[in-house]
């Protein structure tokens, strides 16, 4: 794997940890005594049952009763006695202090054995594990389709409501979840937070970096299947593609000739605007 492709993948881990922080703030630990309720939740027969239970103070989902009933530990006034000596967060359990920790050591000891990435939590190495395995116990009751992950499922069910909870304090954008919120704000405050190994440039969202590595590695992924040429994005191929359909979705205002492209447009345009001065110029020198 080369040093591009690595330092891309840390990024993804760490957007991916963001995201799943924000829905299931923590998992019980195994420290925790088992109740009857949820020995019933991990029964096999019962994943199916499994409904989202929104905590009332933040927000917050969870799969299960008892790992919602965990977190509202951290509403409550119960003293955390383990504090972190590198910032200034504390904890009700030293296990969840030794966790926290790895965010400063950058420990991940928790490796995946289908690929070469590793972990700082066992919670996200089981979840990383469905890529490998297809497993997708979340299901949808307005649809049929189904999630790896409890806040995929989640912002999926906002398609059908139309719910749009996360607004941005800038502008009257709203947004589905958490994480799309996070990638508009990065137009407000200018930060590039994934740079290019290559070069100095640097990117605000991680796919931009990824189309961005194409021009260094010279890769272009998208092929036409109607002829020989390749391009490196996405959009690239689809503008191609008109050329063999012959759709033509930019129509100018003013004729209505269309064109496949919108730089086409842009530059037939031109012919107006030529001949409206052209035409405002012979009638000012009759005068």
């Amino acid at each position: 794997i080369s040093d591009a492709e690595f330092c891309i993948s840390q990024d993804e881990e760490q957007l991916d940890l963001k995201q799943e922080t924000d829905t299931l703030m923590e998992i019980p630990t195994y420290e925790e005594k088992e109740n009857s309720e949820a020995d019933k939740e991990r029964d096999p027969q019962n994943r199916e049952q499994r409904i989202l239970r929104d905590c009332k103070e933040c927000g917050k989902s969870f799969g299960y009763f008892s790992q919602l009933k965990f977190h509202m530990r951290f509403h409550t006034k119960e003293k955390k006695r383990f504090s972190c000596k590198d910032c200034d967060i504390s904890f009700c359990h030293i296990s969840h202090l030794k966790r926290h920790m790895r965010t400063h050591t950058g420990e991940k000891p928790f490796s995946c054995k289908g690929c070469d990435k590793s972990f700082s939590r066992i919670y996200s190495l089981k979840t990383h594990m469905r890529s490998h395995t297809g497993e997708k116990p979340f299901s949808c009751k307005g649809c049929d389709k189904r999630f790896s992950r409890i806040y995929s499922l989640k912002a999926h069910m906002r398609t059908h409501t139309g719910e749009k909870p996360f607004s941005c304090k800038e502008c009257d954008a709203s947004f589905r979840d958490v994480s799309n919120l996070k990638r508009h704000m990065r137009i407000h405050t200018g930060e590039k937070p994934f740079s290019c190994t290559e070069c100095d440039k640097r990117f605000g969202q991680i796919s931009g970096l990824k189309i961005h590595m194409r021009t260094h590695t010279r890769e272009k992924p998208f092929s036409c299947k109607e002829c020989d040429k390749s391009f490196s994005q996405g959009s690239h191929l689809n503008s191609h593609m008109r050329i063999h359909t012959g759709e033509n979705l930019f129509s100018c205002a003013e004729c209505y000739i269309s064109f496949s492209r919108i730089s086409y447009l842009k530059r037939h345009m031109r012919t107006h605007t030529d001949l409206d001065n052209i035409v405002f110029s012979l009638a000012m020198f009759l005068r």
